[in-house]
């Protein structure tokens, strides 16, 4: 039996941070990391039959085209995908009133709907980026035994080509779902790397009044290759979420709509449009 102070339960019986109950959530899930952005993908539905929030955890979960989908904001960074994961992952594979593990599991499919900007110049805005993997650069899924689930000769290849410090910790490569990848399969999808850092500012190469441990990272970043997959974005919850899911056996897959490009100093004339092309696209997908 798993404790309470390892699993801690709302006085409801909901599952503590995301204050949710099993019956609450479908099995199709997609996450935003802004609150905000919940209602502008739930707008869609035929009905919504369920809203919730507790923090910056906002669900709904609601019919589209016959298809039930929830669909849920996690904050920003790796350390929320910790929560919203294994929180989840209780809710379907757990059962909260014995806090016995189920016998028979339950895998999730877990689509990440994001923007970000583009670090190769081959990939303009308005384009969508489909991350093929998660390139860790946090310290968070390191907490778990990962090496049977990650790519270790890719984690090898960054390290040496960066020349990454390890008293950061050592980066981790994790592959999306393949099954996911052939539901979402467009032509307009470009496929790299996501590189998924564990902070804003110094994390991602931002300078404002500290110095940062490698001021060339960004750049070495860019010109990465592995198997003719490059880096393709850096954003906050990619490789967490795979990791999560690949350990948990649900299905993750990650997208962003391209608003910026880094490497032309360009930006969209209209994010909004490419970041609701993205949905209309996925929730078709989902639905079919």
């Amino acid at each position: 039996m798993i404790a309470s102070s390892e699993l801690i339960l709302n006085p409801d019986g909901s599952v503590y941070h995301l204050n949710l109950l099993p019956h609450q959530i479908a099995h199709d899930i997609i996450f935003v990391g802004d609150q905000n952005r919940v209602e502008k993908i739930t707008k869609n539905f035929e009905k919504i039959e369920f809203s919730q929030q507790k923090r910056e955890f906002k669900t709904q979960t609601g019919i589209f085209k016959g298809k039930r989908i929830t669909v849920m904001s996690t904050g920003v960074g790796p350390d929320n995908i910790d929560i919203v994961m294994n929180e989840l992952d209780a809710l379907v594979n757990i059962d909260l009133q014995t806090r016995l593990p189920k016998e028979t599991l339950t895998s999730l499919n877990i689509i990440r709907i994001g923007t970000s900007g583009s670090l190769q110049e081959t990939i303009p805005c308005d384009s969508f980026v489909m991350s093929k993997y998660g390139l860790g650069l946090d310290n968070m899924l390191r907490s778990y035994l990962i090496d049977e689930v990650s790519n270790l000769e890719m984690e090898d290849a960054f390290v040496k080509h960066t020349n990454w410090d390890l008293k950061k910790g050592k980066p981790y490569v994790i592959a999306c779902s393949e099954k996911l990848e052939k539901v979402i399969e467009s032509a307009r999808m470009f496929k790299g790397i996501t590189a998924t850092a564990g902070g804003f500012y110094g994390p991602q190469g931002r300078v404002l009044r500290l110095n940062i441990q490698d001021e060339e990272l960004n750049s070495k970043m860019d010109n990465f290759e592995f198997e003719e997959n490059k880096i393709t974005n850096l954003e906050m919850e990619t490789a967490a979420i795979y990791g999560l899911g690949k350990l948990l056996g649900h299905n993750c897959l990650s997208l962003n709509a391209i608003i910026a490009n880094r490497a032309t100093g360009t930006f969209s004339d209209d994010p909004y449009k490419a970041v609701d092309e993205l949905i209309e696209y996925t929730l078709d997908k989902l639905a079919k």
